[in-house]
């Protein structure tokens, strides 16, 4: 009976501990690299310089590229919608990316 209370205190302490480290360790991420992500051509072959599509996703986000059409599978049909959801998603300073197609 001893066994079954200690592993069931240890059991609610770890919870606990785990519950409470959740907050403080949490990563907040943009959404607005997965929706761009979604929008790339998904070949994922990194001939924009990134590892993926995700990576020049991120890369767009945080202003590093500067050209759309470094993405060489892409095309005008990948382009359009990620510059109209760049202008209609700025950063959360209010400035907007700047990127060319």
């Amino acid at each position: 009976m001893a066994a079954f209370i200690t592993l069931a205190v240890m059991g609610l302490l770890l919870g606990l501990g785990l519950a409470i480290s959740a907050d403080y360790l949490k990563v907040e991420v943009d959404q607005r690299v997965q929706t761009i992500s979604d929008m790339l051509p998904q070949y994922n072959c990194g001939a924009c310089g990134y590892p993926g599509c995700a990576g020049f996703a991120e890369g767009i986000v945080e202003g590093k590229v500067e050209k759309l059409s470094d993405c060489k599978p892409g095309k005008d049909e990948h382009y359009n919608p990620i510059l109209e959801y760049i202008k209609d998603h700025p950063n959360p300073d209010g400035s907007i990316i700047k990127v060319i197609k």
